[in-house]
């Protein structure tokens, strides 16, 4: 499988695919329309239940495990709007919610 290398390239690449996956998952989806800002998307469950949701790129361990290694934080702002990384793996295009620490 060919890896994306170009940074803007990799985050639409990313989006792409946490929109099905949240589709699959039951939810609705809204996009950002711009480029910027602490949000990439809104996803709503069948609930009415609301997520804010940034994509993130993620990577896989050096030491040959297939658990994603993240680093990832939010922002103050995102913390503050109670935004959700959503984890994607390139290597795998395996996407998962990434825990906090609050």
């Amino acid at each position: 499988m060919k890896l994306i290398k170009d940074t803007n390239r990799k985050g639409d690449f990313a989006e792409y695919y946490a929109v099905t996956w949240l589709w699959d998952n039951g939810y609705e989806v809204f996009q950002n329309a711009g480029c910027t800002g602490p949000i990439d998307m809104i996803a709503v469950d069948k609930k009415g239940e609301t997520l804010f949701i940034d994509v993130k790129t993620i990577h896989p361990n050096n030491n040959n495990d297939k658990n994603p290694n993240c680093k990832k934080t939010r922002t103050k702002k995102q913390q503050q709007l109670g935004v959700q990384l959503l984890g994607f793996n390139p290597e795998t295009r395996g996407l998962h919610f990434i825990e906090h620490k609050i």
